[in-house]
């Protein structure tokens, strides 16, 4: 008995010895599994005061590694750059930001296989008393209507043509710090006997403070300022007195996070402006900013509400301001933008003392592009009767007459047949004077076309054209006059300058 139940296990056994031993072929095995990777962050954004402030983050990964950077912005660390596969916390600290313009940063976080994960950390500007600064409306006076009885449209009329002291005050640094030597008498003198008598001046202000906290100007730059509008008083000349790009306090911060601050900086400027240039008469006008960057009409309305601002501001302060004319920037002083998005100007106290203003670089390949871009070649040829027939490439493809013809009369319909004179405050071609021979030739009697045409379309519209100079009397410069001896230094695109007028 027990030899038969011996041999019956061993019987068993063979059977599954032979079945356990089949070939491989034959077995069913799982694929292994794909594995998804993934990456994420608790937040997508953060949003911050002034003070220095922390916030944590969890990542977490199933990555072996990751790492995380902050667009090498200097005012946020991390608590850590690296890690593993997880959830790990880590601490993002912003030191304090000092200034009334807030910031914005990005920071990333990176590992293989997965897309990054981006993180935007924002952080308001200094409060500075809950956005208000001293009043320096301190000492308002009566309206004075003495030497002001012009309206806008009326000086308008006596406004010929009009010049920039382009690069100078309003240069980062100092009035020279751009190359280019003090504003003299003697400058603006030989701008007037070459047939201009209206002078644009781009100003810079914020960097000139005593105290940043309050946004003090100092006395002796308002001073300095205040000398270079007695030389164009004096010569009978116009003088448009702006806030230039400054450091783009206000001309790169129109939105909801600064409007607060702008408004009461911008407040704060002109009540120091205004009063300091109280007693000049109509030929003195002061402009709201420069090219501030709007590109919707939510943008619009802020920058409406920092126009209203200044409006205000020089208003309060009394005397001749009660009716000094004034000028309102269209958004990116962009002839297309202010047709479609300015649909109203300030509230004033006075009616007929308001000016629109727009600039004109078009096409910007011929106007001021001084090396090929991706999105376009370099144009020095513009206008009919001006293309060359062996540099073709070089020949002006859009932006010529008919397109000026209708950028103008655009402006005309909106605002000088309603009575709103507009400055073209800015315009102007480069020289390109690498070239030789008869492209040469060909190319700068083309730009003196340029700008005979534009002033003519600009008069015909009721446009007050005025030029830009930044000085530069090189090759892909703009400048007419040679500052370190108040001399002509292109007389062939003046001449065509005066003859737009004829």
């Amino acid at each position: 008995m027990k030899i038969v139940n011996s041999l019956i296990v061993s019987l068993m056994l063979m059977v599954f010895s032979a079945c356990s031993s089949s070939s491989p072929s034959d077995e069913k095995t799982d694929p292994d599994p794909v594995v998804t990777y993934t990456l994420t962050t608790s937040v997508n954004s953060i949003d911050l005061d002034n003070t220095e402030s922390n916030e944590d983050i969890t990542i977490t990964t199933n990555v072996d590694s990751w790492v995380i950077s902050s667009s090498g912005t200097s005012w946020i660390t991390l608590s850590k750059s690296l890690g593993t596969a997880g959830a790990t916390v880590v601490k993002i600290t912003a030191s304090e930001n000092t200034s009334i313009v807030g910031r914005s940063t990005e920071i990333t976080v990176n590992a293989n296989n997965v897309s990054a994960v981006k993180i935007t950390v924002n952080q308001a500007g200094v409060p500075s008393a809950n956005g208000i600064y001293p009043d320096y409306n301190t000492n308002p006076i009566p309206a004075d209507a003495a030497g002001m009885s012009s309206t806008a449209v009326e000086i308008a009329a006596n406004i010929t043509l009009g010049w920039n002291i382009g690069n100078s005050l309003e240069a980062t640094g100092s009035e020279t710090a751009w190359g280019n030597p003090l504003v003299t008498k003697q400058l603006i003198d030989a701008v007037k006997a070459n047939g201009f008598n209206a002078v644009r001046i781009p100003c810079s202000w914020n960097q000139y403070l005593t105290d940043d906290v309050n946004a003090k100007i100092k006395t002796e730059w308002l001073d300095r300022v205040k000398d270079v509008v007695q030389y164009c008083v004096d010569n009978d000349m116009y003088a448009l007195l702006n806030i230039h790009w400054d450091g783009g306090w206000l001309e790169n911060n129109i939105g909801e996070t600064n409007k607060v601050n702008v408004n009461a900086k911008q407040k704060a400027f002109w009540e120091q402006i205004a009063t300091h240039f109280r007693d000049f008469d109509e030929h003195l006008l002061f402009a709201s900013a420069n090219e501030p960057a709007v590109e919707n009409a939510t943008q619009m309305a802020i920058l409406n509400s920092y126009h209203q601002t200044f409006v205000d501001a020089v208003r309060a302060t009394g005397g001749k301001n009660a009716y000094r004319t004034l000028v309102v920037q269209g958004p990116s002083t962009d002839i297309e933008k202010t047709n479609d998005l300015m649909t109203t100007l300030p509230i004033d106290t006075v009616s007929d003392r308001m000016m629109a203003e727009v600039h004109y670089y078009t096409p910007w390949q011929f106007a001021g592009l001084t090396e090929d871009a991706s999105w376009g070649k370099m144009f020095y040829y513009w206008g009919s009767g001006f293309h060359s027939t062996t540099d073709t490439e070089r020949n002006a493809t859009w932006g010529e007459e008919a397109e000026l013809d209708g950028y103008f009369q655009s402006m005309k319909t909106k605002f000088v047949d309603q009575g709103i004179p507009v400055i073209l405050g800015e315009f102007g071609a480069i020289r390109h004077t690498t070239l030789t021979g008869d492209d040469l030739t060909l190319h700068l009697n083309s730009r003196a076309y340029y700008l005979k045409y534009l002033v003519q379309q600009a008069k015909a519209n009721g446009l007050l054209p005025f030029y830009w100079d930044e000085g530069s009397i090189g090759n892909n410069g703009f400048g007419l006059f040679d500052r370190s001896n108040n001399t002509v230094s292109d007389q062939q695109a003046i001449d065509a300058l005066i003859d737009g007028l004829n």
